[in-house]
């Protein structure tokens, strides 16, 4: 279990939706992309928030439907310039995402942001991440008055990449809501 949750019982399949502030610091780093995957779409409020930005989805599914992204056959045949999803952070979940996604295409995760301090589950995969997108605390619950405990940032892996980690500290950018941006 995650520092995230401790205090919360853990939501079946580790769903929760991607509010519209955690995605506005990921924004500068989509140039470039015009079609993407959402393989842990839950309600598509991650499809949504990037499509806004520009890039197109053209391929999401979520365990909830049925769409087990580890054994999906149209997610391992697509051709799209990028993955970008918030996946469940349960380590059995997560780390064979870790291994598929980035051998698709490269791949934004949102993850807490010490995930790179964990060297015990980040470490063979450190390696093949090129970029890391501080934005904070999140609201993961629209109806509670508290952020979350942890903090959180976007992590792109990519297989073909060799040259070392670009850190990207938080940005307080105009388009966050002033509620939002402290």
């Amino acid at each position: 279990m995650t520092r995230a949750f401790k205090k919360f019982e853990r939501r079946p399949h580790d769903q929760y939706v991607t509010p519209l502030v955690a995605t506005l610091p990921l924004r500068p780093f989509l140039s470039g992309i015009r079609t993407f995957a959402e393989p842990c779409c839950a309600d598509r409020q991650l499809v949504s928030h990037i499509e806004t930005a520009g890039p197109l989805c053209i391929h999401s599914g979520d365990i909830q439907e049925g769409v087990d992204a580890l054994k999906d056959p149209v997610l391992r045949q697509l051709i799209v310039d990028a993955i970008i999803t918030n996946p469940p952070y349960t380590w059995d979940l997560l780390e064979p995402m870790l291994d598929l996604f980035p051998t698709i295409a490269p791949t934004w995760l949102l993850l807490e942001a010490d995930f790179l301090h964990r060297p015990q589950r980040s470490g063979r995969h450190m390696p093949i991440c090129s970029d890391v997108v501080s934005i904070g605390q999140v609201k993961w619950f629209a109806d509670s008055k508290h952020k979350s405990t942890s903090h959180y940032a976007w992590y792109r892996f990519d297989a073909n990449h060799s040259g070392g980690i670009l850190f990207h500290p938080r940005q307080i950018t105009a388009l966050r809501p002033k509620a939002e941006a402290a």
